[in-house]
């Protein structure tokens, strides 16, 4: 279209004066329009709130912190309210706009000039106004967001909760069906492709293991590998230097959690070799200036997706969160590797610390031996215990899931054709199991 047909067609649009219906639409349209830029930037600050900022809500006595909480336990349910909630908005909007340029512009002489104004005009005003500028906010200022649309999208939540409950229900079977056609899928191409390798495993046991490493990789969650938060080593913001060193030389590992006040309130990450060029500082030096940026993952995050974010983006360390935001453990770019290749043993590790190995058949594992190393280092069919692990990642989890309590020193629990004997403990842990495989009897499934 040549600029002289538009300033035509322009000619051809008759403007009429506004009534008090028109006046009354455009009013109530700008209203929504605030209100659809407070729904999306809703949506970018609850779900950019990152764990250090929600562990300052929990720890808050404030009525509005308790109530952005109270919206996030319900993530589901909140997200559904915001969709909902937008998409009403933003549509009465346009019906709004559109009755308002219809009463005040006659367009029935440029009919092409009446659809880009009343569907491209209209539509760019509401995604500037309401959609990209409010997100935009909100993803820079997550929590003062965040509090500040919390009592309007609570509000919301109660006026399309009817709504909200059908959708989230709607939306969670079509999930369940497509994770069980999924999985269904997945364990059927790993049996076949396990019975496969078992042909050759006594000719290539090394081989074998790697391989089957790798067919079970795409499996295993953060969770299953980590190292648990009681056993993390990590340090205080506000040690002095001669303290700091002290830790980095007893613990011997390359990279530290930094902390304040709280072991969830995590900093940052102390590369120890960013102090080699401080050396030979005085106590008062600020070590604190040299952390890094943590890096968070889920505790179900699948760990060869999380591989591929190591590489991405060149860090080898990262921090295990759960559902509540707390610091749940801790995983390594070694711990990965050792998923695929076995046991990474360097210079500074203890060489069987963890475990003992008896014989064939019986084993000394420490109470907090990770199940996954447990079935590897001890030969043990993951399927054997499948049905009493869903909850516990541990050794010890293993020990108080089959005894149903804290059980005693020296006390011995059969499942199937595993004896275990609880050969250490003190008032709240399992520190140290033996197990005994009697391949003889006949195994079950059953606790007996």
């Amino acid at each position: 279209m040549y600029p002289s047909d538009i300033f035509s067609a322009l000619d051809n649009i008759t403007a009429c004066p506004p009534d008090t219906s028109a006046v009354i639409a455009l009013v109530l349209s700008l209203v929504l329009l605030c209100c659809s830029a407070l729904i999306s930037g809703s949506e970018n600050a609850f779900f950019s709130l990152d764990p250090s900022a929600i562990a300052q809500l929990e720890a808050s006595e404030k009525k509005a912190d308790k109530n952005v909480l109270a919206l996030l336990q319900n993530s589901h349910y909140l997200l559904a309210t915001i969709l909902i909630g937008n998409n009403f908005v933003n549509v009465t909007v346009i019906l709004l706009l559109t009755t308002f340029t219809n009463t005040v512009l006659d367009f029935s002489q440029a009919p092409v000039m009446g659809f880009v104004f009343e569907t491209i005009l209209i539509s760019f005003i509401l995604l500037l106004f309401g959609e990209i500028m409010p997100k935009i906010y909100a993803s820079k200022y997550a929590k003062k967001a965040a509090l500040f649309t919390a009592p309007f999208i609570s509000v919301l939540s109660i006026i399309f909760r009817p709504l909200a409950y059908l959708l989230v229900k709607s939306t969670s079977i079509v999930d369940n069906r497509l994770s069980k056609h999924s999985h269904s899928a997945r364990n059927i191409s790993m049996d076949d492709l396990s019975q496969a390798l078992e042909l050759t495993s006594n000719e290539k046991d090394e081989d074998t293991g790697i391989l089957e490493g790798i067919i079970k990789f795409g499996n295993i969650q953060v969770s299953d590998i980590m190292t648990p938060r009681v056993d993390i080593v990590d340090v205080d913001l506000k040690l002095n230097y001669t303290e700091l060193l002290e830790v980095v030389i007893n613990s011997g590992y390359s990279r530290i959690p930094v902390y304040s006040g709280r072991r969830d309130n995590i900093k940052g990450v102390l590369y120890i070799k960013d102090l080699l060029a401080h050396l030979d500082k005085p106590s008062t030096f600020r070590w604190q200036s040299l952390i890094r940026q943590p890096y968070y993952v889920p505790e179900s995050k699948k760990i060869d997706d999380l591989l591929n974010e190591f590489q991405e983006n060149k860090v080898h360390l990262a921090l295990v969160v759960d559902e509540y935001g707390g610091i749940a453990g801790l995983v390594t770019l070694e711990d990965i590797l050792e998923e695929i290749v076995g046991d990474i043993s360097d210079e500074y590790d203890e060489e069987n610390s963890r475990y003992t190995k008896l014989d064939d058949n019986k084993f000394i594992f420490e109470g907090k031996f990770l199940l996954n190393d447990f079935y590897k280092m001890a030969g043990i069919e993951e399927g054997d215990f499948v049905k009493v692990t869903d909850e516990v990642e541990t050794l010890a989890g293993l020990m108080l899931e089959l005894k149903g309590e804290m059980p005693v020193q020296n006390e011995k629990i059969t499942f199937g054709k595993y004896d275990f004997e609880i050969t250490s403990v003190d008032d709240r842990r399992i520190k140290e199991v033996k197990l005994t495989m009697n391949k003889a009897r006949k195994k079950t499934d059953d606790h007996e």
